[in-house]
């Protein structure tokens, strides 16, 4: 009984026993692309789900566009477009955008979890460093925001 009747086995090539140029082609073209456009937050930590803005009334009413952001989801974890600094770290960054930006404005995201310490330190830092501070919160739900 023949259990191979074209006998395929013995016509196939060789394994190649190199690496040809169009592996190293991909390889060179995955690295481009994760070059120029990866982001830093992919592998980075970044704000969980539980994260949420304090709600207060008349919160939209003194809004404003802002020229830097920062994130604070715990006490000593601030995340800013660099990555996640601590209070120290903090303090040398608002020192170095201050003098970069021309009449730098800060938002500050912080979890309601935040105690207001660590929010008056945050801010009392960026005013030293020449920001004007804003506090994120989100308009109460039983208020209607004014046009």
């Amino acid at each position: 009984m023949i259990t191979r009747p074209l006998d395929l086995a013995s016509k196939l090539r060789t394994e190649a026993r190199r690496l040809d140029a169009l592996f190293w082609v991909n390889v060179g073209i995955l690295v481009l692309f994760f070059t120029l456009f990866g982001s830093r937050f992919v592998l980075a930590p970044g704000l969980g789900v539980d994260f949420s803005l304090p709600e207060m009334n008349g919160a939209n009413a003194g809004a404003s566009r802002t020229t830097h952001v920062i994130s604070v989801s715990r006490p000593g974890l601030i995340f800013t477009d660099d990555g996640a600094i601590n209070m120290g770290q903090l303090t040398a960054w608002l020192d170095q955008q201050g003098r970069v930006t021309k009449d730098a404005s800060l938002l500050v995201r912080a979890s309601a979890v935040i105690p207001l310490s660590d929010l008056t330190e945050i801010t009392s830092a960026a005013r030293k460093a020449g920001f004007r501070v804003q506090i994120a919160a989100l308009e109460s739900a039983g208020t209607v925001a004014a046009p």
